[in-house]
């Protein structure tokens, strides 16, 4: 028996809509990390490219479980010497910019390197349950339905 491996132009690019208003953000994040790499396919190949788009909406209705909201803490360093600021998920979230915490997650689920780039280039995440990608026409995945975990209600 051969082991296939996939060619960057037989690969068919799937679009997902993911919608996370309710979800657990750790296992949101590994859905669509695994979506993003292709490891959900039969024909995944390590050194390509395999994944499909996927887009998320309302992601400032994404829940965090037990304290995190207060204690998450994000790092980021300014360049300067001294520079090292620090902000608490809440922050973030009731921020301008809420759908950080879910690239911020996702992306530390890939890979370091340029086809980890490349992949997290795929990802879309949007605040509201606007988005500009229907005439893509991306078919729904409901994660709340995969596992009773991946959804809280508070």
């Amino acid at each position: 028996m051969k082991t296939v491996t996939a060619k960057p132009a037989e690969i068919d690019k799937k679009w997902v809509l993911i919608d996370a208003s309710g979800l657990v953000l750790g296992r949101l994040a590994t859905i669509v990390a695994m979506r993003l790499r292709g490891k959900h396919r039969p024909n995944y190949t390590p050194h390509v490219d395999c994944g499909d788009n996927v887009v998320i909406i309302n992601a400032e209705k994404v829940v965090l479980t037990g304290r995190k909201l207060d204690q998450k803490v994000y790092h980021h360093h300014t360049g300067y010497p001294g520079g090292i600021k620090d902000r608490k998920a809440r922050f973030i979230l009731e921020g301008k910019f809420p759908e950080r915490v879910i690239e911020k997650a996702v992306e530390r689920m890939l890979d370091e390197g340029p086809l980890a780039r490349k992949q997290f280039g795929n990802l879309r995440v949007y605040k509201g349950a606007e988005h500009p990608h229907e005439a893509q026409k991306p078919e729904r995945l409901d994660i709340a339905a995969m596992n009773r975990k991946n959804a809280r209600s508070a």
